[in-house]
C-alpha cells in the first residue's frame, strides 16, 4: 500500500506491507532519494513497577545508505554518533505526549537511514515516519502529527531545503505538530526578528497539515483498529485519600523559601504517607502511592500560579531570579564564566585551538569538519543527589546542542578568528533552565578568552500553565514549574533578534496565537 504527495521539492511517498510486517506498525518513508524505514512495536502488557511511559526511541543511519563502508578497525556502525542522538529526541519528543495517561505498555520506535541522496536530511521522514507507523499500527496513538523544515534564504521561505540551501539560509527551523496546533519547534537562526519566526511558524503549519493528511489517507486504506489499552494510575478512591492526607502538608512544602527546604519537606512527607498507606493496606504499591501523591502535588503547584497569581518560590509571572555573573575565576583556563541565576548555576570555560583540534565528523554526507564546540555536562552533585558517573547521556547532548547553536549565529569567521574553540558548560547547580544559563556562562567565557563574538547572546526558558481557556506564562522557569507545567519554551537571542529556539509541549499542541504571547 503506497500513497504519495508533493512535498516541497520532492515527492513524499509512504509506502506499507512490503517490508518488518511483524512490527505493529511499519513505513517505508522515501523523500527524494532518502530512504527512511521506521517501524512501531508494543508490548502486549503494561511494565509494573514504573511511575513513566517506557518510550524508547532509536534512529540508526547505516553507511551503506550513502555507499560508504564505516572507518575503523571492525568496519561496522558502532555506538551512536551526536546526529543520531539529536534526530531520535527530535522524532521522540512530540510523539511522547501523544499517547493516553496511564499507558504503560513498553513502546519502541525505530528509525533506520537505509538510502541517502546527500542533498535530503532524513530527519523529517523520520518523524513522520514514526507518526505514520504509529497511526496505522494497533498503538493507542493521538495523531498522526506532521512535520517540516523551513528555511529563511533572501526574503523567501523554503520547505525542506537541501544540506546546500540550508548553507545559505539564515533560519533552519524544525516544525512539528497536529493539523492546526503546534506541538514541537527547534531552530538556528541568524538573528532574525521576532515577527520574522512567526511567519515562518505561520508557514510551518500548512505544511505540517500536508504530511499529516497524506498519513490520514494510508489509516483510511490500511490502518489497524486500535487496541484498548490497560490504564495504570492510582483508583479515584486513593487519590482522595491522598489528598486528604496531604493537601495541609504541601501547602506549609510550597510556601517555604528554598528548593532544599521544600525537598526536605516533600520527601518527608511523601515517606510518611506511604508508611502510612501500606500499615493500612500491604498490598498496596509504591508506585500507586507515589502517582496519587504527584498528581495531588501538581494541583497544588498549578492552583498556586492559576489562582493565587504566585509561583512556588514567591514570584510573579513574569519575575526573573536574581543573577550574578563573574569571569576570570580560573587562572590558567584561556576564559570562564560564572553564570548564576537564582539556584541555577553554569561556569564555563572556553579552551582555544589551532585547526589541528577541530572535530572530524564522519556522516553519511561525507567527512566534515567543526572548529567551533559546545559540550554540557550536568553531575549529580547540581541537584543533591548521588547517581553513578558516565558519560554524556542524551538530555545533555541535546542541551548542548541547543547552546552550541544558539552561540554559532555571533562566532567569527575562520578568516577573522582561524582557532578552533572549544566552550565547557558544567552545571553546578540547578532548579531549572540550566541550558540557558549555559549560554548565558558561554558568552561570559568566550568574551573571558579574546574571541570577538559579534554580539553577545542571552537565554531564558518561558513557561506555560493551562487550564481550559485559563491561560498563565511564566518566565525564567524553575524546575517544579517546569515538571508540572504544560510546556518548556527555550529562547536565546542578541539585543537584535533570535539565534535559537526549542519548545516543548507536554499537552496535545498550542497555536499560533500563544506562541506569539
Amino acid at each position: 500500500m503506497k500513497v504519495e504527495t508533493k512535498f516541497g521539492n520532492e515527492n513524499l511517498v509512504i509506502e506499507t506491507g512490503k517490508v518488518a510486517r511483524q512490527a505493529n506498525g511499519s513505513v517505508y518513508v522515501q523523500y527524494g532519494g532518502t530512504v527512511v524505514l521506521a517501524t512501531a512495536v508494543s508490548s502486549k502488557k503494561l511494565r509494573e513497577g514504573i511511575d513513566f511511559f517506557p518510550l524508547s526511541v532509536e534512529y540508526q543511519e547505516k553507511t551503506y545508505a550513502a555507499g560508504r563502508i564505516p572507518g575503523g578497525y571492525f568496519k561496522r556502525e558502532g555506538r551512536p554518533t551526536e546526529k543520531e542522538i539529536l534526530t531520535a529526541r527530535l522524532v521522540d519528543r512530540p510523539i511522547r505526549p501523544l499517547f493516553p495517561k496511564g499507558f504503560m505498555n513498553e513502546v519502541q520506535i525505530f528509525a533506520i537511514v537505509l538510502s541517502s541522496d546527500g542533498a535530503n536530511d532524513s530527519d523529517i521522514p523520520a518523524i513522520i515516519g514514526a507518526s505514520a507507523a504509529l497511526t496505522i499500527s494497533d498503538i493507542p496513538f493521538l495523531g498522526p502529527i506532521g512535520a517540516v523544515r523551513v528555511g529563511l534564504i533572501g526574503e523567501e521561505f523554503s520547505v525542506n531545503p537541501t544540506f546546500e540551501e540550508l548553507e545559505k539560509s539564515s533560519l533552519n527551523l524544525v516544525a512539528v505538530g497536529m493539523k492546526d496546533r503546534i506541538i514541537m519547534l527547534e531552530a538556528g537562526a541568524s538573528e532574525i526578528s521576532e515577527e520574522k519566526m512567526l511567519e515562518a511558524i505561520k508557514f510551518a503549519q500548512v505544511h505540517i497539515r500536508r504530511s499529516i493528511e497524506i498519513q490520514e489517507e494510508l489509516q483510511k486504506k490500511c490502518g489497524k483498529e486500535k487496541i484498548t489499552p490497560d490504564l495504570k494510575g492510582p483508583s479515584e478512591e486513593l487519590y482522595k485519600t491522598v489528598k486528604d492526607l496531604t493537601s495541609e502538608g504541601l501547602r506549609k512544602a510550597y510556601s517555604l523559601p528554598s528548593k532544599e527546604q521544600r525537598e526536605e519537606a516533600l520527601d518527608i512527607l511523601s515517606r510518611d504517607l506511604i508508611e502510612k498507606l501500606k500499615k493500612e493496606d500491604e498490598a498496596l504499591g509504591d508506585a500507586d502511592v507515589k502517582k496519587a501523591f504527584e498528581k495531588v502535588e501538581k494541583e497544588q503547584v498549578r492552583n498556586l500560579i492559576l489562582e493565587k497569581n504566585t509561583r512556588v518560590d514567591g514570584r510573579k509571572h513574569e519575575d526573573i531570579r536574581e543573577i550574578t555573573c563573574e569571569v576570570g575565576i580560573l587562572p590558567r583556563t584561556h576564559g570562564s564564566g560564572l553564570f548564576t541565576r537564582g539556584q541555577t548555576q553554569s561556569l564555563s570555560t572556553t579552551t582555544l585551538g589551532t585547526s589541528r583540534d577541530e572535530q572530524r565528523l564522519d556522516t553519511l554526507e561525507g567527512e566534515k569538519f567543526k572548529s567551533f564546540m559546545l559540550h554540557y555536562n550536568f553531575p549529580p552533585f547540581s541537584v543533591g543527589e548521588v547517581r553513578p558517573a558516565r558519560g554524556p547521556g542524551r538530555r545533555e547532548i541535546g542541551h548542548g546542542a541547543l547552546a552550541e547553536r544558539a552561540l554559532k549565529a555571533v562566532m567569527p569567521s575562520e578568516e577573522k578568528f582561524p582557532y578552533t574553540v572549544r566552550v565547557v558548560s558544567d552545571i553546578l547547580e540547578s532548579n531549572g533552565s540550566s541550558s540557558m544559563a549555559t549560554v548565558c556562562a558561554s558568552t561570559l567565557s568566550l568574551m573571558d578568552a579574546g574571541v570577538p563574538i559579534k554580539k553577545p547572546v542571552s537565554g531564558i526558558a518561558m513557561g506555560l500553565v493551562k487550564e481550559g481557556d485559563r491561560v498563565v506564562i511564566l518566565t525564567d522557569i524553575a524546575g517544579a514549574e517546569d515538571h508540572f507545567g504544560d510546556m518548556d519554551f527555550k529562547v536565546t537571542g542578541t539585543d537584535s533578534g533570535i539565534t535559537a529556539l526549542q519548545m516543548d509541549i507536554k499537552i496535545d499542541g498550542i497555536d499560533l496565537d500563544l506562541i506569539k504571547k
